[in-house]
């Protein structure tokens, strides 16, 4: 197993955060869901698209930069998950909100390989409460 200390996670292309902070940030989602209760499959999966999916995820980042929650070196991570060329499409959303939603991604990616997760738990925190409050 490569030592982690020897990585500058500052290198690491934004595509790479990217693919770390969707599994993480899936993670903190399907535990928050199951442990308030929800246990069927179908059910579970819809309720995870609402804070998972593209379109989700580009509004949260929306809503944390206008409520300027980012610190300056998280949003420079998340422009350059967002900039960051994927050859890839996404399936449900357009490009710009496919490119916002990586660029969140990273963000997570980021503080989980930094070890920073007193910040991603506060950052999962608040994107439950904010899907939460726009449910209402």
């Amino acid at each position: 197993m490569i030592d982690k200390n020897q990585v500058d996670v500052n290198l690491i292309n934004g595509i790479a955060l990217a693919f770390e902070g969707d599994a993480v940030y899936s993670y903190y989602i399907r535990r928050h869901l199951i442990f308030t209760g929800q246990t069927k499959p179908n059910q579970l999966h819809r309720l995870a698209t609402k804070y998972v999916s593209a379109r989700a995820q580009a509004s949260l980042v929306t809503a944390m930069l206008e409520a300027q929650l980012l610190t300056e070196k998280e949003e420079d991570i998340y422009r350059r998950g967002r900039n960051t060329n994927s050859h890839t499409k996404a399936k449900n959303a357009d490009v710009v909100t496919y490119r916002m939603s990586t660029g969140f991604e990273a963000v997570m990616g980021y503080l989980d390989m930094t070890g920073q997760t007193e910040r991603l738990e506060e950052l999962v925190a608040w994107c439950i409460d904010w899907v939460e409050q726009e449910a209402k």
